[in-house]
This record gives C-alpha cells, sequence and structure tokens, in this order.
C-alpha cells in the first residue's frame, strides 16, 4: 500500500526552497500526507540523501511515533527529542550526530533529497534518539505503507 506525501513548499522532484536548507533558515518544511491504512498505529518519517558521498546516503531527518491520526508535519519543527506538535512524536539523530532536521548542504552538484514516510501497525516501544539504522530495525516487520516525496538542492 502506498501513502501519498507532499510539500506546499516543493513539488516532487522539484527544487527545496532555500529557506528549508543550511544555506537558508535551516527549518524543516511543511509536509502533508494522505491514504494512511486503518491498520496503522504510527507513523515514522526519514529524510535522507543518497548522492551524499560515503558509504550510506546523508541523514537529514528522522522523526517517528507520529501519531497515525495525523495529517501531515508542521513547517520549522522544533530541533529538540520530543517536540510539542505533533503530540507523541518523538526524533532521533541525523548524519550529523544532533537531533531534528538538518536541511539540504551538498559539497557540489544536485542532490535528491528522500523524505520517506513509513506506516507501520505496531506501537513502537523505543525512545528519541534513535539513528536511521535504529529506527528501521525497530521497524522491521511491522511496515504495512510507505511513501516518498523527493526534492532536489543545488548550491
Amino acid at each position: 500500500m502506498s501513502l501519498v506525501i507532499q510539500s506546499p513548499a516543493f513539488t516532487n522532484n522539484g527544487a527545496i526552497p532555500k529557506r528549508f536548507t543550511g544555506d537558508g533558515e535551516d527549518v524543516s518544511p511543511q509536509l502533508t500526507w494522505s491514504g494512511v491504512p486503518e491498520a496503522a498505529k504510527e507513523l515514522a518519517l526519514i529524510c535522507d540523501d543518497p548522492d551524499a558521498p560515503g558509504r550510506e546516503p546523508w541523514v537529514h531527518w528522522v522523526i517517528y511515533k507520529i501519531p497515525a491520526s495525523a495529517t501531515g508535519l508542521a513547517e520549522g519543527i522544533g530541533k529538540i527529542e520530543t517536540p510539542t506538535e505533533p503530540a507523541g512524536a518523538v526524533q532521533g539523530k541525523n548524519s550529523w550526530g544532533r537531533i531534528g532536521y538538518g536541511g539540504p548542504a551538498p559539497p557540489s552538484g544536485v542532490h535528491h533529497y528522500h523524505f520517506k514516510l513509513y506506516a507501520v501497525d505496531a506501537m513502537l516501544d523505543v525512545g528519541p534518539g534513535l539513528d536511521k539504522h535504529g529506527l528501521l530495525a525497530a521497524m522491521q516487520g511491522h511496515v504495512i505503507a510507505q511513501g516518498e516525496l523527493v526534492g532536489t538542492y543545488q548550491r
């Protein structure tokens, strides 16, 4: 099953405005979604950049334990472990080792930023601070739907 994830800030495969990058205000973009299955208990989102140099994609954002009833994330989610909105959500560590969103800041060329939304059929028994691998391990066997929004950025 597929979730539909969108942003009023940019279209799928479109350019991410500077405001949402490391060259701008470095705030997270507003995201909206639909198609969450009735069986979903929680949602999780990972944003990463597979074009980054290195063995693995550079992780820009890890946020999870998002209530299944949520229909999106507001712009500018605080860079804290437990943001006030959406209630119950927690954030993990990005590739900089920091909590919360870290915007695009590619060394060169056009990079693609994949905002991947997952619906899971269980309440994850995890706290804040997970990295991408920790979250994927916690969700293993519980992902019942996913969707993806890709944005681009070039300096």
